[in-house]
């Protein structure tokens, strides 16, 4: 399971903080767009929160692709559904998560997204094989590790042996599936 999933208060307390933040020094955008998301292509923002990163997705991948914004707090999905609809998308579909299990069918995604999320994981594999399963044989895994050390990050994943590093950056890293 999650280590602890996050109560409404805590979500709005975090959601402001965001919101200051954003306000500040609009990043998610600039950082969304190095990301390599091509237009038509599927993703899934998984621990959307607020849907900060869902927005810019779906302008990214554009009317003819798809996001679904991942969360297992319906406060969440509830402001991500409302900043897409307010940008006028129409182009996302909003997963309630059972534990890690997303909803989303086999082999649906080009990209997954675990961005500043993954330090909520208490069982990385059982997190890592539901992104497996709902990403595209070519799939990718992008994952910032948020408050948690690189290294510990990339033992989790190496762990699993089903990922393996495609490229690695100063903020984020990105994994394909392992070939067999």
């Amino acid at each position: 399971m999650i280590k602890r999933k996050l109560s409404n208060t805590e979500f709005r307390l975090m959601h402001v903080f965001m919101k200051l933040a954003d306000h500040v020094h609009p990043h998610v955008r600039m950082k969304a767009e190095t990301f390599g998301v091509k237009p038509e292509q599927t993703v899934v923002d998984y621990g959307c929160g607020p849907g900060r990163y869902a927005v810019e997705l779906a302008r990214l991948v554009g009317a003819a692709g798809k996001v679904f914004a991942v969360d297992l707090v319906e406060l969440a999905l509830q402001e991500t559904q409302r900043k897409l609809e307010e940008g006028g998308f129409q182009n996302f579909e909003l997963k309630l998560a059972q534990g890690y299990d997303t909803g989303i069918p086999d082999e649906a995604a080009d990209i997954v997204f675990a961005i500043d999320m993954f330090h909520h994981i208490s069982d990385a594999n059982a997190f890592l094989q539901e992104v497996f399963r709902i990403a595209k044989p070519d799939g990718l895994l992008i994952l910032s590790g948020g408050h948690m050390l690189r290294t510990t990050v990339k033992a989790k994943i190496a762990a699993s042996g089903i990922w393996d590093i495609a490229e690695e950056r100063k903020e984020l890293i990105t994994y394909k599936k392992r070939s067999e």
